[in-house]
């Protein structure tokens, strides 16, 4: 049986490997240009080579968005920048251009086109039709729901579907709300989120809101795979690590689980509350089994809180001394309850008892994001593990 693919999302090359590290089978990202995320690092070709590389030895995919909306002027060197990056290994692009998807069949056959979601699918019909022109796999809408994507995956293309992350307020790949208000082109990689902001009411002492909450779709991923569904995504290049890694184990988890026959409902509760914990949205699994309403929605206000459980980065661990080497990212003190979960996704438990700078003099308190500080820890830890507060000091 070829398990079901989990794809994530990387806007640079650090994001990549963190996301390759902790369980992804493949990465999406976008270059300095044709992509829809223009406020990403994004990657230079140069950083493309390097990615392909770590991916492939690892036996994983890398995939580049070509997905705006192309006007004459990005044509130009389309044709040397598609040449450049197939060298360097590119596995697939995910395309909303129709002359795309010609020319990158005619011309480069072992490379996959992969439609992208801003072209909206949501009918059989529209797939038996880019299924003809070679396509290889359709990236759905968002607003389909269960038994659509059901039918649509009856026509022997593979389907992917996001299942987690933000989700547009407006139709997937029609929104001018942007354009618009800011005069920042939605649909070429300059969306400003108008649909995040706060707008006055007339004659009202309130704000309006119309953001939608996140999606989740933990819950569905059983329902998902036995569908047929081909690629499970997620959203995210410009999320940070913690998210990055947080996200990707624990749906690397629930997909594992169901390939061994050990999906439980306390396994699913277990990672929702993980997810939930790493979001700083509320969540929803919108329109997958109803049609969505104001409850996945907010309005007049809504609060996102910034996630400070993310402790340290493990950059190295000296097996000899037995020592870690962190890299801090939020305030943490001697005597805090924490754990560290790897990319492997083993997970140590453990009070910090010991903390020292970079001058190996001992320290109580670690308040300096950035800061290059030291612990010795007597179980070996992996490179690119994670240092975060335990549950029980939440709340």
């Amino acid at each position: 049986m070829k398990k079901v693919e989990l794809l994530a999302p990387a806007g640079d090359l650090e994001r990549l490997k963190i996301a390759l590290l902790y369980g992804a089978d493949a990465v999406y990202i976008g270059g300095k240009e044709y992509n829809l995320r223009a406020n990403a690092d994004n990657f230079s070709t140069e950083d493309i080579k390097k990615g392909c590389l770590f991916a492939h030895k690892l036996g994983k995919k890398i995939y580049l968005t070509l997905n705006i909306v192309f006007h004459d002027e990005d044509m130009e060197k389309i044709d040397q920048y598609i040449s450049k990056v197939v060298a360097y290994g590119i596995d697939a692009f995910i395309v909303s251009d129709v002359s795309l998807i010609s020319y990158i069949k005619e011309n480069y056959p072992q490379v996959e086109v992969h439609l992208s979601t801003q072209h909206s699918t949501t009918n059989s019909e529209e797939i038996a039709f880019f299924k003809k022109q070679g396509v290889n796999r359709i990236v759905l809408a968002r607003e389909c729901n269960k038994e659509q994507i059901k039918k649509m995956v009856a026509n022997n293309v593979d389907i992917e579907v996001f299942i987690h992350g933000a989700v547009c307020t407006c139709y997937s790949g029609r929104c001018a709300l942007s354009n618009y208000v800011t005069n920042r082109d939605s649909n070429r990689g300059g969306c400003s989120q108008v649909c995040r902001f706060a707008f006055d009411v007339l004659g009202e002492d309130i704000k309006f809101t119309m953001a939608t909450k996140d999606l989740n779709m933990a819950r569905f991923i059983k329902d998902l795979i036995d569908i047929g569904v081909c690629s499970l995504k997620i959203e995210g290049r410009m999320r940070s690590l913690y998210y990055l890694a947080t996200v990707i184990g624990s749906y690397r988890k629930l997909i594992d689980a169901y390939y061994d026959n050990i999906l439980t409902d306390e396994l699913i509760r277990e990672q929702e509350k993980i997810l939930n914990q790493v979001a700083n949205r509320e969540t929803s699994s919108h329109y997958f089994m109803r049609e969505a309403t104001w409850e996945d929605q907010y309005y007049t206000g809504r609060q996102e809180l910034s996630n400070q459980d993310f402790l340290a980065l493990v950059m190295a661990y000296d097996k000899k001394k037995k020592l870690i080497t962190l890299s801090e990212r939020n305030y943490f003190e001697v005597g805090f309850d924490v754990e560290i979960f790897m990319p492997s996704g083993k997970l140590i438990a453990f009070t910090i008892d010991n903390l020292y700078n970079s001058d190996m003099q001992a320290i109580k308190i670690a308040r300096h994001p950035e800061e290059q500080l030291f612990m010795y820890f007597p179980y070996e830890v992996e490179k690119y593990s994670m240092m975060r507060l335990q549950n029980k000091m939440k709340g």
